[in-house]
Parts: structure tokens; C-alpha cells; sequence
């Protein structure tokens, strides 16, 4: 168990090095981001790589191009529906499971047990299976990564549906429908908890 991602990737960094298939489920773009290897050569980089990531990182149009870019040089993006344990899968090596807390505050645990590591991928193998292509969610999700950031704002301002619809030029129901649509991109089961999702991943 290691305390923050500085600390995971000096103590653990090492075992990126070398790797041929490099396997990853996050729920945004900043969870492993302190993880990647500095300084290692091209030739080094895993051959393979996947990464499967939850539908709230489409809400963020800077996201959503960073990951059209990470797709466009040979990296397979998909996006799971369901919630995901965000881990990183290195080889048949290791495993690094993301704890709960955000940045600094975050612990992870690094794993090398081999009956372990074989489970962990079993998960990711069926999620991977039952995920979307990422250039399927993108053209799905377009219309509505353009009103999430205001109906996130109406909602934060505690506008009634029927104010907040007007305001965006909708009907009741099809505001009251994306404001779902919003909550299912964001994994979240509350209007509260999307606003929280929503600022976590910038999209307010």
C-alpha cells in the first residue's frame, strides 16, 4: 500500500519499464496520470495498450480531444456504462488498484500475487467485452457534452426544472431527460453527487 500517486510511482514506476501490454480503467484522465514513466525510451513503451474509462470523461470537450488523440496513435479507448474498480494491469506482473480519495490524499495498493492478478484481469476482461468504442460514445454523447456544463449550472443554482428548461430553450421532459442523461455519463445517483462528479472531472 503506497500514499498518493508521487509516491506510487517512485516506489513502484519500475515495473512500467519493460512492459508489452498495458491494460487500464479509470474513471477520469488525472487518476495514473503521476504514474507514467519519465525519460523512457520509445522503444520501451508497451506495445499494447487499452483503456477503458467511464462515459463522464466525454462531458469534457479538452478530455474528449485528448482521447481522440490517444485513440488516433494506436491506443484502444473504450467506455464502460458500468462503474469500474480503476486499475492499472501491467503484463501478467502486476496490478495497481486505485483506493478511495482524490490527488495526494489517494492510496494505492500494488499487487504481484499471481492468483490475484489473474482475477483482476478476469474483471477487466468482461468490462473491455461489455464497453463501447470510443468514437461510438463520442458521436452519442456530442449533443450533450454541450449542455452538460449549463444544466450542471442550473442545478448548482438550484433552478426549478420547469425555470431551468426554459432557460435552455427545452421542454420539461426533455430537460428532466438529459438532466438523467447527465447522471448516467457522470455514474452519479443524485443531483448533488453529479455536481461533485461534475467538478472532479472539470467539467464545471
Amino acid at each position: 500500500m503506497v500514499h498518493g500517486a508521487e509516491e506510487l510511482f517512485a516506489r513502484a514506476g519500475h515495473l512500467f519499464v519493460g512492459t508489452t501490454e498495458l491494460a487500464c480503467a479509470a474513471n477520469d484522465l488525472y487518476t495514473w496520470v503521476a504514474t507514467q514513466p519519465r525519460h523512457v525510451p520509445p522503444e520501451l513503451h508497451p506495445r499494447s495498450m487499452r483503456k477503458l474509462y467511464r462515459p463522464g470523461v466525454l462531458l469534457q470537450p479538452s478530455s474528449t480531444q485528448h482521447l481522440r488523440t490517444v485513440a488516433a496513435r494506436g491506443t484502444a479507448v473504450r467506455i464502460s456504462q458500468d462503474d469500474i474498480n480503476e486499475t492499472i494491469i501491467l503484463d501478467d506482473r502486476a496490478v495497481i488498484l486505485a483506493g478511495a480519495g482524490h490527488g495526494a490524499d489517494r492510496n494505492y495498493s500494488v499487487i504481484t500475487q499471481p492468483d490475484t492478478i489473474a482475477g483482476v484481469r478476469s474483471l477487466f476482461e468482461a468490462a473491455w467485452r461489455a464497453s463501447t468504442e470510443l468514437a461510438v460514445c463520442d458521436a452519442q454523447l456530442a449533443e450533450l457534452r454541450t449542455l452538460a456544463p449549463r444544466i450542471l449550472e442550473l442545478l448548482g443554482a438550484g433552478h426549478k426544472d420547469e425555470t431551468a428548461a426554459r432557460n435552455l430553450g427545452l421542454s420539461l421532459r426533455t430537460y428532466r431527460r438529459r438532466v438523467a442523461d447527465v447522471m448516467r455519463a457522470l455514474g452519479a445517483t443524485s443531483r448533488f453527487q453529479a455536481g461533485v462528479r461534475a467538478r472532479e472531472l472539470g467539467v464545471l
